[in-house]
């Protein structure tokens, strides 16, 4: 199994970008469909919540709309508002050192990922990240320094609100530190349980435990995995091993032991580095993100690709993962 990443730089939304609504917008709107057009809210509930809790971003919203085709079901796609429930793994941790770092592992279905590393200026800010439903970050960098990343938090609830990668973006749009971002996560809805990590210059640095029936909880945990404070979700938490993945890294983080270089090499191997591909969880990449330097460092077993959100370079990398077959040895390479 292989995945082309694709480096995109397009500091405002114009043909780079439409070209990759167009390459994705039907596997998206497959899935935006999911549960029937009438559980999605209509365009007008949508743009409504945008402009409530999100007004920043409603010119470059219909921007990306009228990019898009105009379309009412894109329109309402790209709002980010009540889409259908996704899960994931992923690990994320941030390395006591004297340069700021946050380190994260993306565990994921590979045939529902959009593989994009992208730069944008899109509100006066450069923000370079992994992109998620065109509008959208899984995690990501702005020049303040600012560093911010997801996990799926552990619970079944799903409530009213915003999908996760859209408010990811919304803070690297409009914060500049740790404590703005906190504020900014607490007060708008999200529809499902996450766990977001932010990281900034100063080297302050939070994982908030985010979820739509109760409030947000503001913590000073430089670890998260797939639950919150504890495991609500026996089954998805064995199967993800997000204990395991948890007290292995507050292990690593106590020891202090070894340079950040061997902390990012650690998310390479077990327990952190999943080859769950079968059930939706396996590792896609390993990213490092270095506030002070403005970068990003992508690793996989035997490859690296860094990006800066100063000087940024286009390009492409195929990686290719070795996916176990049954009672085979669980071996991973690229």
């Amino acid at each position: 199994m292989q995945l082309a990443f694709t480096a995109i730089d397009e500091l405002s939304p114009g043909k780079k970008w439409a070209d990759l609504f167009r390459r994705l917008w039907p596997a998206y709107r497959q899935w935006w469909l999911s549960e029937g057009e009438l559980a999605r809210p209509t365009y007008l509930e949508s743009r409504k919540a945008l402009a409530t809790h999100m007004p920043e971003l409603l010119p470059i919203y219909e921007t990306l709309t009228e990019l898009a085709g105009g379309s009412d079901q894109a329109a309402r796609f790209l709002a980010g508002y009540c889409p259908p429930p996704y899960l994931a793994g992923c690990s994320q941790a941030v390395w006591p050192g004297s340069e700021p770092l946050l380190v994260r592992n993306y565990d994921y279905s590979p045939h529902a990922f959009d593989a994009v590393v992208l730069r944008t200026q899109w509100l006066g800010r450069k923000v370079l990240c992994m992109a998620d439903s065109l509008i959208g970050a899984l995690d990501g960098i702005n020049d303040d320094g600012l560093a911010v990343s997801l996990t799926f938090g552990g619970r079944r609830i799903v409530g009213v609100g915003f999908g996760i990668p859209i408010l990811l973006r919304y803070v690297l749009e409009t914060c500049s530190t740790v404590d703005a971002a906190t504020e900014v996560l607490k007060r708008i809805p999200c529809h499902m349980a996450y766990n977001v990590t932010l990281l900034d210059s100063a080297k302050h640095y939070k994982t908030l435990f985010i979820s739509p029936d109760r409030p947000t909880n503001v913590t000073t945990s430089a670890v998260a995995t797939n639950h919150q404070h504890e495991v609500e979700w026996a089954d998805h938490a064995r199967e993800t091993a997000s204990v395991e993945r948890e007290v292995y890294l507050l292990k690593k983080l106590t020891q202090r032991s070894g340079s950040a270089e061997k902390f990012i090499a650690a998310f390479q191997r077990p327990p952190l580095y999943s080859l769950g591909f079968e059930r939706g969880f396996g590792t896609l990449f390993t990213a490092a993100y270095w506030p002070r330097l403005g970068t990003l460092d992508l690793h996989w077993p035997g490859i690296s690709w860094s990006h800066s959100i100063g000087d940024f370079e286009e390009g492409t990398r195929t990686v290719k993962y070795r996916v176990p077959q049954p009672h085979s040895a669980t071996n991973v390479g690229t």
